[in-house]
């Protein structure tokens, strides 16, 4: 007899699948809880950032723009380009969400994040049968999400007495997490594309102030993903119409 997934079942899958984000993600929140422990923002202040933003890179150029000084729309604008990848997320992914009503496209939406487009893109990869594959997604996302809130919480709390838990070389662990999401996906050429334009220009504007380098390269990554993406439907739909 077949096993068909349930609800929860699918929702417990979804959430051990991404154990590995989990443990990759958890130093990553503990430096960010140290950075705000260190800056200008309050505590209380830090912890609603990973509870209402629940973006990494975002939240900790946010807070490093704060402790800048930086102006409300320089910290505006810079996260708003740095988060233009979700745009490839989004698109990616959109043809196995687009049924679900409203209610369930914005908080996955939200939820989502670069380890759990990982998860969720292998994961539609291998099947699309399930017909509980967004409480999969759900339990994915949900999972980064209370890790998240409970390793910032870490940082805040042990960052004030220990600072230098921000020099014990735990970033690495970031670094590591981002090439294992990154290289199994450069199987596809707009994705391999978007990778090589963003670390080009990464390099190459990398002594720009404010991170305006940084902000070109996500530019300049989204723009050559969109572009290959385009012109890779284009192809197909071509190979389609001649035969």
């Amino acid at each position: 007899m077949q096993h068909h997934p349930t609800r929860l079942s699918s929702f417990a899958a979804g959430a051990r699948d991404t154990v590995p984000m989990l443990v990759g993600a958890a130093p990553f929140g503990m430096i960010f809880g140290t950075l705000v422990s260190a800056g200008p923002l309050a505590a209380w202040q830090g912890q609603l950032m990973s509870l209402g933003v629940f973006a990494g890179s975002s939240q900790f150029i946010a807070a490093g723009l704060m402790a800048g000084q930086a102006g409300m729309l320089v910290i505006w604008f810079t996260t708003f380009i740095v988060n233009l990848r979700h745009m490839l997320y989004a698109a990616a992914l959109l043809p196995h969400v687009a049924h679900l009503p409203a209610r369930w496209r914005w908080t996955l939406g939200f939820l989502m994040t670069d380890e759990t487009f990982a998860v969720m893109n292998g994961y539609y990869s291998r099947r699309t049968d399930n017909p509980h594959g967004h409480w999969y997604f759900l339990g994915s996302c949900l999972s980064m999400y209370l890790n998240w809130q409970a390793w910032t919480l870490v940082g805040l709390v042990f960052g004030a007495v220990f600072p230098e838990l921000q020099s014990l070389g735990l970033d690495y662990a970031m670094v590591a997490t981002f090439i294992a999401i990154i290289v199994p996906q450069l199987n596809r050429i707009p994705h391999l594309g978007a990778a090589l334009a963003a670390g080009t220009f990464a390099y190459l504007l990398q002594g720009l102030p404010y991170k305006l380098g940084l902000m070109l390269a996500v530019l300049a990554g989204v723009a050559t993903g969109m572009a290959l993406t385009r012109w890779n439907a284009g192809v197909r739909a071509e190979e389609r119409n001649l035969a």
